[in-house]
């Protein structure tokens, strides 16, 4: 027995609720079970609960075994007090309140349905990586629309966090958040601790200054994240340490300054070097007075698109490394941005829209998710072999979420696909 199936059995009365009484014989009447509480305190509230000739309004805690209030030393912390029903699969030992009297508590291990619990240890049991991977296709869609649109909100919600948390970090400054968390994006998931360090050790200010200098750009970034250690530097670097050189006293930054062994080029393919990204980087800030405004600005994912297609400087068009002349170097491809876009521009119109209280902002990064194609990842191949669709960011950003926080941790009973498969039979 666990309690979160015990959860799940009281939020939807899933037990025989004839002549309900507490372990001392007083009726109960469930009027309402409560609100599931997601944070610290007791395990629903706001209940309303009729025990003998009075009606309460309350909150409602959950154990295994009545014990469980004594071992969780409950009886010390004042937010119980408001607690007016115990609920528990095993009535082991009496729990009596500070103020001297007995808890109300309800046994439910001869009430509730085993069939349901079996349903439930089939899925939580399950060897799959999706656990309902063999019945997913039995469920309504309209089930599994309604759960993936709570999965995109919780991911959405998510992501706008942690863009407040650098917003915080940068003292509410949209202009650093927005850069940062390009930077961090710019290193897909190899380099991308790097490439955040190094939007830290160069402030936007700094580049703003520069912003119309090309060179001036791609000295400050190619010199602060330490690619500019060179022997002997052909005449394009050559220009580019002498120009940091004067910038980096000009603003003080050679204390920050990378090292060249923090960047990982081990199994990457050289259209992936951090070199070729920091040059597109620096493409993308040259003549840019506010790169803010051009993400929550843009009306369409179109237009979008066109602000992040940047094709890098002449050097960088024929080297993947300084002084290493190759074939053409591809631009930022298609699915680069793309990523870029999901991973950047939606966060922020979503933080942007919590802090304003501004749905509009919401609902456009929701409407552009639905016209960027789905990512393609081993998640999502694995949701298109139970037979789910995944054709835009807005199904794969859900799916990704409802795997990584549901799936994974196997919470089916707060999924409502995993509910609809464990419930009983009408």
């Amino acid at each position: 027995m666990t309690e979160s199936f015990l959860h799940y059995v009281w939020q939807f009365q899933y037990f025989d609720k004839k002549s309900l009484t507490t372990s001392v014989n007083e009726s109960i009447q469930v009027f309402h079970p409560g609100v599931r509480n997601t944070h610290a305190g007791p395990d629903f509230s706001d209940a309303r609960i009729r025990i003998g000739d009075l009606e309460w309004r309350g909150s409602v805690e959950i154990h295994i075994k009545a014990s469980g209030w004594t071992d969780h030393h409950h009886g010390d912390d004042a937010v119980y007090e408001k607690v007016i029903l115990h609920v528990v699969w095993e009535n082991d030992k009496p729990i009596i309140r500070s103020d001297g009297s007995p808890m109300p508590t309800l046994e439910l291990k001869d009430r509730a349905d085993l069939s349901l619990w079996s349903s439930y240890k089939k899925l939580f049991t399950s060897a799959e990586t999706i656990p309902c991977s063999g019945s997913f296709a039995s469920v309504p869609d309209i089930l599994k629309m309604s759960m993936l649109d709570k999965a995109l909100t919780q991911r959405l919600q998510s992501k706008a966090n942690a863009v407040l948390e650098i917003l915080n970090y940068n003292q509410g400054s949209w202009e650093e958040t927005a850069y940062q968390l390009l930077f961090r994006n710019f290193g897909f998931k190899v380099n991308a601790d790097p490439f955040l360090q190094l939007a830290k050790a160069l402030p936007y200010k700094v580049i703003q200054k520069h912003a119309d200098q090309p060179i001036q750009v791609e000295a400050l970034l190619f010199g602060q994240a330490g690619f500019l250690e060179i022997i002997n530097p052909d005449e394009y670097a050559a220009l580019l340490i002498r120009e940091y050189s004067i910038l980096s006293t000009k603003f003080n930054l050679s204390d920050q300054k990378l090292h060249f062994s923090q960047w990982r080029f081990l199994r990457l393919r050289p259209a992936n070097f951090p070199t070729v990204r920091l040059a597109q980087l620096a493409s993308l800030l040259t003549n840019k007075k506010s790169l803010f405004n051009q993400f929550i600005e843009a009306e369409s994912c179109k237009e979008l698109m066109k602000q992040f297609t940047v094709e890098q400087s002449p050097y960088w068009q024929n080297h993947y490394l300084f002084g290493q002349e190759t074939s053409k170097a591809p631009p930022l491809g298609k699915g680069s941005i793309q990523n870029i876009m999901i991973n950047t521009t939606i966060p922020l119109l979503a933080a942007y829209s919590v802090t304003h209280d501004d749905q509009h902002y919401m609902d456009r990064a929701v409407e552009w998710l639905q016209h960027i194609p789905a990512e393609k990842n081993i998640i999502l191949r694995q949701w298109q072999s139970v037979g789910c669709r995944v054709k835009t960011a807005f199904d794969s950003q859900a799916l990704i979420e409802l795997f990584n926080s549901y799936c994974q941790k196997r919470r089916c009973l707060e999924c409502a696909i995993g509910s609809a498969l464990i419930k009983p039979v009408d």
